[in-house]
């Protein structure tokens, strides 16, 4: 049977989503190795108990959501490989594409973990803006609109009838008014993510992962910047060089997926966000979810 994993991003977050995965096997040495990285307590962090110093102790902060986002994904993917689980497809939503790469051994765990604290940092010194999903509404119009106002874009076109903005408050704001969805949610995220704003973080960024060897994954691989799968360790590269200042293609990756011949959708991580789009978008498909010991059998 064909199956896709598939990976959240940043806004699937929340308290205590670490205990889930606590029991499972090499859960507490993945935290332990991430805190010592980190320089904080990020396992504290996700039960919401931190008392950091210098404040850096909110989940939502990206500096720790995208490392404690990876951390589970990671516990949660080596327990389904034990098990002898393999996907023919990965693909990540933003900083879940990572989380792919790593899943399709591109990346080991420590070099993704350094890679996500270069990442993460890079984009909250590059904060200041903000990101909306707005759900209903007209394309057309929406478009528009978007093109004709200065300092927002569209960050993830996530289906037909979802996508996210990303710009500065003010531009973010005035879009929503004029189109008038049905729904608007502001995401917990710290900067303007996918958007030119991350241009500098995103040159800076691109230096690092020069300095990474990517190897070919054992998993076809559909990126944000381009869904085409593929497991050429140096195009994936390529590809997320680009993806900071591009938007997310997951509509076009949902289409990759139905058109993959893909039979069943896993969602692994926090949260159900990935598995809503899909069964809004996606036909005939099972759709299942996998964030803790109990979804994996134990």
């Amino acid at each position: 049977m064909s199956v896709a994993w598939v990976f959240p991003g940043q806004g699937s977050q929340k308290l205590g989503m670490a205990d889930s995965v606590a029991s499972i096997q090499g859960a507490s040495e993945r935290f332990q190795l991430a805190s010592e990285v980190l320089g904080r307590n990020l396992l504290a962090i996700c039960q919401g108990t931190s008392e950091e110093s210098d404040g850096l102790n909110d989940l939502n902060d990206t500096r720790n959501t995208q490392p404690a986002m990876f951390v589970i994904q990671s516990i949660l993917v080596d327990d389904l490989k034990r098990q002898g689980r393999k996907p023919s497809l990965l693909a990540g939503h933003s900083l879940g594409e990572f989380s792919a790469l790593y899943a399709s051994e591109v990346i080991d765990f420590e070099t993704t973990l350094r890679l996500l604290k270069c990442r993460s940092e890079l984009m909250a010194d590059a904060g200041g803006g903000a990101m909306t999903a707005v759900m209903g509404f007209d394309s057309q119009q929406l478009f528009q609109v978007v093109a004709s106002t200065e300092g927002v874009v569209v960050a993830n076109d996530n289906s037909n009838d979802q996508v996210v903005l990303s710009g500065t408050p003010d531009s973010v704001k005035s879009v929503v008014e004029k189109i008038e969805p049905k729904r608007a949610v502001p995401l917990k995220v710290s900067g303007a993510f996918h958007s030119p704003f991350m241009a500098n973080a995103a040159k800076s960024f691109a230096n690092e992962l020069q300095k990474v060897s990517f190897k070919d994954a054992i998993f076809s691989v559909s990126s944000n910047v381009d869904p085409s799968p593929s497991k050429d360790g140096a195009l994936l590269k390529k590809r997320l060089e680009n993806q900071m200042i591009t938007g997310v293609r997951w509509r076009e990756t949902m289409q990759v997926i139905q058109n993959q011949g893909v039979l069943t959708f896993v969602e692994i991580g926090p949260g159900k966000v990935l598995s809503g789009l899909a069964k809004r978008s996606l036909n005939g498909m099972v759709i299942n979810q996998i964030s803790s010991d109990s979804d994996l059998g134990h």
